[in-house]
């Protein structure tokens, strides 16, 4: 069966200011998930998760191919779905309105993409605030907002990078749970970047940890737990303790080897985070590759 994401010989380089050498991100990734798969990328700061992450959205060019379903990733299109940490909300639309922002891209009729945001809305537990301004919103309630706006136009696969690091422990494992619900119901092939190993094996099928700059597959690992896992004190068992130990030594390794670079090289390679106006971009040039 053809894989949802297939990923052959990625690498990025990014250019440098004055006479510092060009910094290599990422150095011959090749990676594949399954369609309906949740897969994790797990990595040192630095090692160009977000990267892989944003050049799987079209956000990011690099040498190599990356191809979604059958289809050369050539920039940003309806077929993603992107969540970023800092929400990027549109603080003039009401929750609802910022739900439906996609479907408005696509162009559907106004009575059609209310109702089918009112939807989602309820699916991520706001019904009663649908008419809300993000400024009234809880952090956790505002990740869900970009949650459903990221599934209401129905892309084939999301993509998240670390949603949920903001957040406060509590609120953290309360989201982990309704994102789980969320995919097994939808069925999205999800990849998610995230630092919490305790994080990638609560969620994933797999796991893909990452070296230390230049990034590259270091291993991948399956993560055969039981589903639904939410709800379950999964975290308890013998099961999860083995997986962390074993994603606790393969990064470990890396965040040693990280740690060894110079600060200022790492914040050189670092990506910006993607303001308000970015995500407009990024539906805006998704509409054109519509």
């Amino acid at each position: 069966m053809q894989p949802a994401i297939r990923i052959d010989n990625l690498t990025k380089i990014y250019k440098t200011s004055g006479k510092a050498d060009p910094v290599v991100a990422l150095e011959g990734i090749s990676l594949e998930a399954r369609r309906g798969q949740f897969l994790s990328l797990l990595g040192p700061s630095g090692c160009g998760k977000s990267t892989l992450l944003h050049a799987i959205a079209g956000l990011v060019s690099a040498e190599g191919a990356i191809a979604v379903n059958g289809r050369e990733v050539k920039g940003p299109g309806l077929d993603r779905g992107v969540v970023f940490q800092d929400y990027a909300l549109f603080p003039w639309r009401t929750v609802l309105h910022n739900v439906a922002f996609g479907l408005e891209i696509k162009r559907i009729p106004q009575e059609e993409r209310l109702a089918i945001a009112r939807k989602h809305v309820a699916a991520v537990g706001l019904s009663g605030f649908a008419n809300r301004y993000p400024s009234q919103l809880s952090g956790g309630m505002k990740q869900r907002v970009a949650i459903a706006r990221a599934l209401a136009f129905d892309p084939e696969v999301l993509l998240m990078d670390e949603p949920f690091a903001a957040l406060d422990a509590q609120t953290r494992e309360i989201l982990q749970g309704e994102l789980l619900s969320l995919w097994e119901r939808t069925g999205k092939t999800v990849v998610f970047v995230t630092h919490s190993i305790d994080e990638a094996i609560f969620l994933s099928q797999r796991v893909a940890v990452m070296t230390a700059r230049p990034g590259r597959i270091k291993e991948i690992v399956d993560i055969a737990l039981p589903s639904p896992r939410y709800g379950q004190d999964v975290r308890s068992t013998p099961e999860f303790a083995k997986l962390r130990q074993t994603l606790s030594r393969l990064l470990a390794e890396e965040v040693d080897k990280a740690a060894a670079e110079a600060f200022a090289l790492t914040a050189k390679a670092e990506m910006p985070a993607p303001s308000r106006s970015g995500i407009l971009s990024w539906f805006a040039s998704a509409r054109g590759a519509a």
